[in-house]
């Protein structure tokens, strides 16, 4: 349809829009204010014509707002707690105040969610691993309410914004220092396979083995949400094998952690009889007895820049951005040479 539809208006009524899209007024206001009761087929309609017109975005620029939503899956990580620091720091520098929605989930936000962040009006909102329907991303940028993905979960639709960090090139760095160490048997505690990051570090660890000529055993990996204790139930499951590994890469610094938890209940020094290396620097990282050996994921910047990206695209045009900020391994006291000889 031509984008003459409202060439006598200066500015379309939701009456001319109900018209043109043969709809109630209340229907109009229901899709304007993300409120259900409408079918999929006319919401994309209304959405359409309101995005054409201008409406939603012109009345959007004469009520600024004062927030920016972070939506994150859960506060119960340090992980999380760096996002946080990230996205509140860039916020406050703005003059702006963070609004926090914890999901329980990290898949996509539902239409709750969108209900009640088009009632909150944010200046910006930046998920962590979730990616957005066609359908709410159509919502959010019909009223100008700008969006970036923070670690997505899988590969983000080419509209979406998203930064992310070089997960593949951190489970090289992590595997090939412990092959160089003198490792063979290298044991891998992969995170949930449905994330990308998750992915991304397994197929760095096999890209590191592959390029040391060491062959892929099944029988060293193991895999489970990022938390303590299914780093802990892994391990003790991979160490009590026949022949153990005599290193693991874990997915993350909290599944490191439960392989120490593991190395404790049976018995192992670290890094004498089990080298461990983690992923993120979170840091307790620091903290543990010893210091863990971990890739830091730069997750503070990574959080600064999705909120920088966000505001910007507020009040200029920005290209469809994906950016992965660099990894670096930090070497600590959680790895050493192999006590015994390699097979």
């Amino acid at each position: 349809m031509p984008d003459e539809t409202f060439p006598t208006l200066s500015r379309p009524t939701l009456e001319s829009i109900a018209r043109e899209a043969s709809v109630s007024m209340s229907t109009v206001s229901k899709v304007l204010n993300g409120r259900p009761g409408v079918s999929a087929r006319t919401r994309g309609v209304v959405e359409e014509l309101l995005f054409r017109s201008g409406y939603a975005r012109r009345g959007s620029e004469s009520e600024p707002g004062s927030l920016v939503e972070l939506v994150i899956e859960s506060l119960a990580s340090e992980w999380a707690l760096q996002i946080i620091r990230g996205v509140e720091r860039v916020a406050r520098e703005a003059g702006m105040t963070l609004a926090l929605t914890t999901r329980g989930y990290r898949h996509a936000p539902d239409q709750e969610w969108i209900a009640g962040v088009l009632k909150r009006k944010p200046i910006a909102v930046v998920l962590v691993f979730s990616d957005l329907s066609a359908e709410h991303r159509q919502q959010l940028h019909t009223r100008n309410i700008p969006f970036v993905v923070v670690d997505p979960a899988g590969d983000p639709a080419p509209d979406v914004p998203a930064i992310g960090a070089t997960n593949w090139s951190g489970g090289v760095a992590a595997t090939r220092h412990l092959v160089e160490l003198g490792h063979r048997r290298i044991g891998v505690i992969s995170g949930p396979d449905d994330l990308m990051c998750s992915r991304a570090r397994v197929a760095g660890y096999r890209s590191a083995l592959d390029e040391a000529g060491i062959p892929i055993d099944p029988q060293l990996f193991g895999g489970g949400e990022f938390t303590q204790e299914d780093g802990e139930r892994e391990a003790l499951r991979l160490l009590s094998r026949p022949n153990p590994p005599t290193a693991i890469f874990a997915g993350n610094d909290m599944q490191a952690l439960g392989v120490y938890d593991a190395a404790r209940r049976l018995g192992l020094s670290i890094p004498d009889e089990l080298s461990v290396v983690g992923f993120d620097d979170i840091p307790p990282a620091r903290w543990a007895g010893p210091p863990l050996t971990t890739v830091r994921q730069p997750l503070v910047e990574m959080a600064e820049e999705a909120t920088r990206l966000a505001l910007r695209m507020r009040v200029e045009t920005v290209e469809s951005v994906r950016l992965d900020l660099a990894t670096s391994l930090v070497i600590r006291r959680s790895t050493s040479e192999p006590l015994l000889p390699p097979d």
